[in-house]
């Protein structure tokens, strides 16, 4: 089975499910997609939930609640969010390997470190190997890479990060693994009676046009 998983390094879920990713190794061929979030939010012409003071208060304190279930050290970089840019074009650079994506996500979520920036990644891009940061981040093929990531995603109808997509199935966020796992086991559990009228359900009611109480 082939699959792909779109993710962000502004994303503390993708963090939190790189290693379910990874455990799923001759299992499933999963191709990992790192793809800029913020730039897919701007198709689909809403926010993310960082940009809502109550969710971004609730999302944070899920993300590390969600750490301490699993058993996982997570430690919010100094800002956030933060432009992924540099990040995701180093991770792209250095061959999107399992090694790569695993150094960069301990950087920013397991140590806690800056990584907006060429100069904040310096360190970590010798270690995986890249001399000329500056200029394996700006090179043509690693931009193209990126859009070629984010052109899939929308093609492939992905509304946000991390999501694991097999066909026409999303399976979106960290907490969405089980259900994954679950269908991995027996395709059927999406193809029950209720699943199946819950995605044909018409739609009577439109936001635009209900207006303010």
């Amino acid at each position: 089975m082939q699959a792909d998983w779109f993710f962000d390094f502004v994303s503390p879920f993708s963090y939190l499910q790189w290693p379910q990713i990874r455990a799923l190794k001759g299992r499933v061929d999963i191709s990992p997609r790192p793809i800029l979030f913020g730039a897919l939010l701007d198709h689909l012409g809403t926010v993310g939930p960082a940009e809502m003071p109550a969710k971004r208060r609730f999302t944070y304190r899920m993300a590390l609640w969600q750490a301490q279930q699993a058993g996982r050290t997570l430690r919010f970089p100094p800002t956030h969010p933060f432009n992924p840019v540099p990040a995701l074009r180093l991770c792209i650079a250095a061959g999107t390997t399992p090694e790569a994506i695993t150094a960069i996500f301990d950087w920013i979520w397991l140590e806690g470190r800056v990584a907006d920036s060429v100069e904040a990644l310096l360190p970590l891009a010798d270690k995986l190997g890249i001399a000329d940061v500056a200029a394996a981040l700006s090179a043509a093929p690693v931009k193209q890479s990126l859009r070629d990531n984010y052109d899939l995603a929308v093609a492939r109808r992905v509304f946000g990060v991390p999501s694991i997509v097999v066909g026409d199935e999303v399976f979106w966020g960290n907490d969405a693994t089980p259900l994954f796992m679950a269908w991995l086991k027996d395709p059927g559990v999406l193809q029950t009676e209720e699943m199946q009228r819950v995605v044909a359900l018409p739609i009577t009611a439109q936001r635009a046009a209900i207006g303010t109480r």
